[in-house]
């Protein structure tokens, strides 16, 4: 049977629109990226949303979608300026709004905020270069939930406050507060230990090459005295990412 060009064309938009309707109606038609965080596997928080897997393109309201955390608990914890919408604000920025801080504040803060905030748990040892603002210490105290190593570990990563910008923020919350905390002494990492300040420098001289170098950028390398920071907040990266795979570099010619 020959169809004329109109009965085809009509059969193509027919098969096209009836496709999409049929999918739409098993559920596997999604006009919207679905932002789902991975699950603990094991152990007594197994199927629970793991905070370590939020990234930074998320934006808090797909956090609080994942997770039992108040969009304006996030708001306060991490001084968003008054005028920003929260939950369109993505994680990631966080590291260009407080990219002058001496402490870092950004991705990782989140993913340990969540944590402690809901008292799951959460790997310290790949977090020493992790802050919280005196505001996120406050409701976390207030909450209850932390574990006890969790707290201990909290009362050393604070932002001090003669360190922290000005920053227009939300609303502080009235129901929390927190003793001011003695401004610590400088944070001093591990030897051969990526941290915001690293420039690309250090690594060559730590012994990862150039080509490893760029194989991780998927460009070409900045001019050697650019920090690491520096340029993720320039390229849009998100930075606590960059700085794992660099230190799975350096880890690598140990």
């Amino acid at each position: 049977m020959r169809l004329n060009s109109f009965a085809l064309a009509a059969l193509i938009v027919t098969l096209i629109f009836g496709g999409i309707a049929f999918s739409t109606a098993m559920n596997w038609w999604q006009t919207e990226t679905t932002r789902e965080v991975a699950v603990f596997t094991e152990g007594e928080f197994a199927g629970l949303p793991n905070p370590a897997d939020i990234r930074g393109s998320y934006t808090f309201g797909d956090v609080v979608n994942n997770f039992e955390v108040s969009l304006s608990d996030l708001a306060i914890a991490f001084r968003l300026p008054a005028d920003v919408d929260a939950a369109s604000f993505k994680v990631k920025d966080l590291e260009s709004l407080y990219e002058d801080l001496p402490v870092e504040v950004g991705t990782a803060s989140v993913r340990m905020f969540v944590a402690f905030y809901l008292g799951l748990p959460y790997d310290l040892s790949a977090s020493e270069d992790t802050y919280l603002f005196p505001e996120a210490a406050a409701i976390l105290q207030a909450r209850g939930n932390m574990l006890p190593e969790q707290a201990a570990f909290l009362e050393s990563h604070i932002v001090p406050e003669t360190a922290a910008e000005t920053v227009e923020s939300a609303p502080e919350s009235p129901a929390t507060s927190v003793t001011p905390t003695p401004a610590p002494t400088e944070h001093v990492a591990p030897e051969r230990t990526v941290t915001g300040k690293t420039t690309f420098q250090e690594l060559l001289n730590w012994g990862v090459t150039q080509e490893t170098i760029e194989s991780l950028l998927g460009g070409a390398m900045p001019a050697p005295a650019t920090s690491i920071k520096d340029y993720a907040v320039s390229k849009g990266l998100e930075f606590s990412s960059l700085k794992t795979k660099l230190q799975e570099a350096v880890e690598q010619v140990k």
